[in-house]
């Protein structure tokens, strides 16, 4: 029974903690040792490539990256548990980091929430799509066009004075990858596990 309990638990006791945990960030001076810093990270500095997730540039970047987070699960809380949510969380963070430094070398420093979200859009859409939800096409072609008009045109100039930064949309690009990869690789292992 409490076997049964844990595994049907909803993703909402995560995002409450990450949304715990970016805010106590945002109010504490870890800005120098958990940001993603791509010179820190060539020097072993490898847990940026997950804290730098965590961090956001100010009150305004923050509200919109968790909204956006708490959106996500209650749009697509049918694909998750806490257990699978968590593991897809830490996933598309770390992957994230990894296809920043390995991707975009030219990116220096990143901060935020915003790549990992889109990694999270995309592969709730494949999830809706493999449930035949069709909504989910919409939503995955909606994610695919909006980075791919950010990788032509760049950021709203509007966004980026409200964030006081640049948006990094090499983020964006790399998140919606992740999440195909994600899926992709979910499929997988389930296949193999069969």
């Amino acid at each position: 029974m409490l076997m049964s309990l844990k595994s049907s638990a909803k993703p909402y006791g995560l995002v409450l903690l990450v949304s715990i945990v970016c805010i106590a960030l945002y109010f504490a001076p870890f800005d120098s040792t958990l940001a993603y810093r791509k010179a820190a990270i060539a020097q072993g500095e490898w847990w940026r490539l997950l804290t730098g997730n965590l961090l956001h540039t100010n009150a305004w970047h923050l509200a919109m990256n968790l909204g956006g987070l708490w959106v996500l699960a209650f749009l697509h809380e049918i694909h998750y548990r806490a257990a699978n949510f968590s593991l897809l969380f830490v996933l598309l963070c770390l992957l994230q980091g990894l296809g920043l430094y390995w991707g975009f070398p030219t990116l220096l420093g990143y901060v935020g929430l915003s790549g990992m979200l889109h990694g999270l859009v995309t592969y709730g859409a494949l999830k809706d799509i493999q449930r035949g939800i069709r909504s989910g096409y919409l939503l995955l072609v909606g994610v695919c066009a909006k980075v791919a008009y950010e990788q032509i045109y760049g950021a709203s100039k509007q966004i980026s004075q409200l964030i006081d930064a640049r948006v990094a949309t090499e983020s964006h690009l790399v998140g919606v990858f992740t999440g195909i990869l994600v899926f992709i690789g979910y499929k997988l292992i389930r296949r193999w596990s069969k």
